[in-house]
């Protein structure tokens, strides 16, 4: 994983069910009582546990409950353990059975979601519709699927089919394989892991890899209770009491090394999937935003369902190269120790090798100056409306609470957030662009690649 002036939403302050006023009888009189705007509050517990919760008066709680336990945390010996991780999320735990969890969940009116897959990190959304996150039966579930997971190697072998399928979905998706490969050839440990399960472990993933797994990364020292629309106190009391599993800090992970490489996967398609980048900034840096913005300025796709993308630099410099249909966007991924930027085209076969070559131009243009002041206020426009739109939903906001809060122990406000947008300069971004430029390349391709040039020819 954003901009506008007369749309500019500050999400923390939007109430839900404040829109209107309830009445409250006052000595048989009625009066109108108004809800509070509130803010956006995060505890740190003396276990490690980070707390964080908005009360936006929403008729619904929502509730997540965030690891720092991502495949980067995987070693040669459990690779592809949080893939099982993901689909494993509603297995019977030491407290209730697969099925109780179930129906439990769906009498309280709720929605267990299955995990998201990161490279940072693994969450568990727990979505109750109910009005009291006090609930002895919504907590029950809660604190089960997290802190006590039997994995029973019976239920553990079922999962197999599940993750065989996941491999093949993603294996038909080239942008997967690409991200994947890129990921792969740009670093030498941590990073490189991939999101899926490799083939040579899939079906040897046991219950022990997964058990070792929770009890050297699920410490509280490594998670972040957010909620949404509930009480902080009320939070502060069931992290205290519930989450408080295991001191520590649990497995260090290794600090992502970048080296640079190649992959290339051939294939029959017609299509050519490619993207070259670079090392660029870690997470929560000014740097990073400095490439944020530059991809905007070069073209992070279309901002309109179904719309062209061809006002955008990239696509302009490319159009220039070939007439035949190709698509070229601007590639940006940060992590907490590290981040890759570069372009990433799918184009034609023939003429792979002048698109890749042509949008790489389009990024040296941008370090030698081709960007002006109305190219920096229109990317950064929609950087800010990107990230905005981002938390209009409740599940947006709830993720952005919890990566925060589990990066840094604290939460900074979309106000914060664009006002340091607006503070990046074009000095900023040419900076950002020569770093690309002169840095070690790292290239994915996939498809026919008998037109398609090495790294080193680009």
């Amino acid at each position: 994983n954003i901009p506008l002036s007369s749309c500019f939403l500050v999400f923390q302050r939007r109430l839900y069910a404040a829109q209107a006023a309830r009445k409250v009888e006052v000595a048989g009189a009625a009066e109108h009582v108004k809800f509070q705007p509130q803010e956006v509050q995060v505890t740190k517990l003396p276990s490690g546990l980070v707390i964080a919760s908005l009360e936006n008066y929403s008729p619904a709680s929502k509730i997540g409950v965030f690891v720092k336990a991502g495949c980067r945390y995987e070693t040669p010996d459990n690779q592809g353990v949080t893939h099982l991780l993901r689909l494993a999320s509603n297995l019977t735990t030491k407290g209730a059975s697969a099925f109780k969890i179930c129906r439990g969940v769906e009498a309280v009116g709720g929605s267990l979601r299955s995990v998201t897959p990161q490279r940072f990190q693994w969450l568990t959304y727990f979505l109750p519709s109910c009005l009291s996150l006090s609930s002895d039966t919504v907590m029950e579930y809660l604190i089960n699927v997290t802190t006590a997971p039997e994995f029973r190697p019976w239920e553990v072998s079922d999962l197999t089919p599940r993750v065989k399928l996941d491999k093949a979905h993603a294996a038909h998706r080239e942008e997967i394989g690409v991200v994947e490969g890129l990921h792969a050839a740009a670093y030498k440990n941590a990073l490189s892991n991939s999101l899926y399960c490799p083939d040579h472990m899939v079906g040897n993933i046991q219950s022990e890899h997964l058990h070792n797994f929770v009890q050297n990364n699920f410490t509280s020292a490594r998670m972040a209770l957010v909620g949404l629309g509930v009480d902080h106190t009320v939070l502060k009391q069931v992290g205290e009491q519930f989450l408080n599993i295991r001191s520590g800090a649990g497995t260090t992970g290794a600090k992502a090394q970048y080296r640079g490489g190649e992959v290339r996967l051939s294939s029959c398609s017609g299509l050519v999937h490619s993207a070259v980048v670079c090392q660029s900034a870690a997470a929560s840096t000014g740097e990073a935003l400095a490439f944020s913005v530059l991809q905007h300025v070069l073209g992070a796709g279309p901002h309109i369902k179904r719309g062209s993308n061809a006002t955008s630099k990239l696509a302009q410099g490319v159009a220039k190269a070939t007439s035949d249909p190709f698509d070229a966007t601007a590639f940006n991924a940060s992590y907490s120790d590290s981040g890759l930027f570069g372009v990433y085209t799918i184009s034609q076969a023939a003429v792979a090798g002048d698109v890749i070559k042509a949008a790489v131009a389009q990024v040296k243009a941008v370090a030698d100056g081709g960007v002006t002041a109305a190219d920096l206020t229109r990317a950064k426009a929609q950087l800010k409306a990107q990230y905005l739109m981002s938390l209009e939903t409740s599940e947006g906001l709830l993720e952005e609470i919890g990566t925060q809060a589990l990066a840094g122990g604290a939460y900074h406000s979309a106000e914060a957030v664009t006002s340091n947008i607006d503070n990046v300069s074009l000095t900023d971004v040419a900076n950002a662009a020569k770093k690309f430029v002169s840095g070690k390349k790292t290239m994915a391709s996939s498809g026919n690649l008998v037109k398609t040039p090495f790294v080193d020819e680009i």
